[in-house]
């Protein structure tokens, strides 16, 4: 008797531990919501600062106009918001370096306005809350100043665009050292700027949403020191396989050329994806190291990416139904696909599409 129950209770055990299937597919709801979709379209982007041509006005405008085609009302990028910023500075034992790496100094802006990181981002919403149809030239630079103060360069600069440029002075809170940022004067080109606020303010919207995320990378920091010489090889063995190589004979040309449109083509080609996270991510998974610090990489990045992709559904949150790009570094592209296409109301858009 005493046996029979012991094998019941086995078998018990056993069923309630296999693998479970979900209760439902999220996907399985597309189409159900009321209104039309919300079109999601994600860039994979070339980090325009690595380039070794010099990236200039002529060289982005014909992929402008290709986005522009789009027409998106939401533009989200890769950076850090103030509101994070303000996490990795109160938390630094948990993120060492990460304020100093990932953030700008919020000093000058609060010298200028008198406004606290908390209390512009606070302000700003209250001012576009009630934004005029016209807003005046005083407007726009005051919003501006108080963009930089909320530690937001990106939104600010789409307002300081939106200026004739006789406009574009000391003025409504914005002094010497915030004209200096404004200005942009020897900066590195970024696609932050030189697509998404060029974009933003090209088509009239009044700020772009930053929606990068670092407090995963407390995982690598978790991690230690190994596992940066455990994740080496693999980048290693990814540069001498073939298919890497094959790829870079058709990138050459393009870089060589100056040629960004044709270059954000081969970015964004699934193929391309495939490739990239593939001899990375894919490999790091399959690495069997005692520690396992493949897969401690690959959370690291999962996190990151989830985390992105959730403040990018913050974003559009309260516009069910807009047209929405992010410009990302083009290894979060393939991410950034498959996690927003869980979404009950997100169609995805093929960027090839407009591209082409």
């Amino acid at each position: 008797m005493r046996f029979a129950i012991t094998l019941l209770a086995t078998l018990l055990f056993a069923a309630t531990a296999m693998a479970q299937t979900p209760a439902f597919d999220p996907k399985s709801w597309k189409g159900q919501h009321a209104g039309p979709p919300t079109r999601v379209m994600n860039l994979g982007s070339e980090h325009l600062s690595q380039m070794e041509k010099p990236v200039t006005p002529d060289m982005v405008a014909p992929l402008l106009d290709k986005l522009a085609d789009f027409d998106p009302e939401i533009i989200t990028h890769e950076g850090i918001s103030g509101e994070q910023c303000e996490v990795l500075r109160q938390f630094k034992a948990r993120y060492p370096d990460m304020h100093e790496t990932y953030c700008w100094d919020p000093d000058a802006a609060l010298a200028a306005t008198g406004l606290t990181v908390p209390a512009a981002m606070a302000q700003a919403e209250t001012i576009l809350a009630a934004w005029p149809a016209t807003p005046s030239a005083n407007d726009r630079r005051r919003l501006a100043a108080v963009f930089l103060a909320a530690n937001d360069r990106p939104s600010a600069q789409v307002q300081w665009l939106r200026l004739p440029a006789a406009e574009r002075r000391a003025d409504d809170g914005i002094d010497a050292a915030m004209l200096k940022i404004l200005m942009r004067e020897g900066a590195k080109p970024n696609e932050t700027y030189e697509i998404a606020v060029a974009l933003a303010a090209r088509l009239g919207l009044e700020r772009v949403y930053a929606v990068d995320d670092h407090t995963a990378d407390s995982i690598q920091a978790l991690a230690g020191p190994g596992l940066v010489a455990a994740i080496e090889p693999i980048w290693a063995a990814f540069r001498d396989d073939p298919a890497f190589n094959q790829y870079g004979q058709r990138e050459k040309p393009l870089r060589d050329a100056g040629d960004l449109l044709g270059l954000f083509r081969l970015l964004n080609e699934p193929g391309t994806q495939r490739l990239f996270i593939g001899g990375d991510f894919a490999a790091a998974l399959k690495q069997a190291t005692p520690a396992l610090y493949g897969r401690q990489y690959v959370a690291w990045y999962e996190a990151r990416n989830l985390r992105m992709v959730a403040n990018i559904r913050a974003a559009f949150g309260n516009k069910p139904g807009a047209r929405v790009l992010n410009v990302v570094g083009a290894s979060h592209k393939a991410y950034y696909d498959a996690y927003l296409d869980l979404m009950h109301e997100v169609e995805l858009v093929d960027v090839l599409s407009i591209l082409q």
